[in-house]
């Protein structure tokens, strides 16, 4: 099992920066890839971005690419999201989320099994 917690969420305003983190804990260094997802209330949670673990590849719907960094603290357990330039469409409850060791889509929300609870980004206009 493992245990994610994210954290760092809050009110901005547009065009402002905020850094997302997600603590793992339990049976972690194990996952192949782990990721960020954002879900607002009507829709289905949808990939914002990911890496593998290993090597620290990362990954990006197109709308973030070139605003959005993901990185990972391998000693720490920790995956980060640094999202600068922020829109209102970029409102939404952000999701850390791990695979298991097997090698699958870093893009696909089916391949993650571990989840946290998600944390609020509101981003005015």
């Amino acid at each position: 099992q493992v245990q994610l917690v994210e954290s760092g969420g809050g009110l901005v305003q547009t065009g402002d920066s905020l850094r997302l983190s997600c603590a793992a804990s339990g049976r972690t260094g194990r996952n192949y890839a782990m990721g960020w997802f954002r879900q607002v209330p009507g829709k289905e949670r949808e990939f914002v971005a990911g890496l593998i673990w290993t090597d620290g590849l990362p990954y990006y719907a197109d709308d973030v690419r070139g605003r959005f960094a993901v990185s990972r603290d391998k000693d720490k357990n920790r995956l980060s999201l640094q999202m600068n330039t922020l829109k209102p469409e970029g409102s939404a409850v952000y999701y850390c989320a791990a695979s298991d060791p097997d090698q699958v889509p870093v893009t696909d929300r089916g391949s993650y099994v571990y989840w946290g609870q998600g944390t609020q980004v509101l981003v005015s206009s």
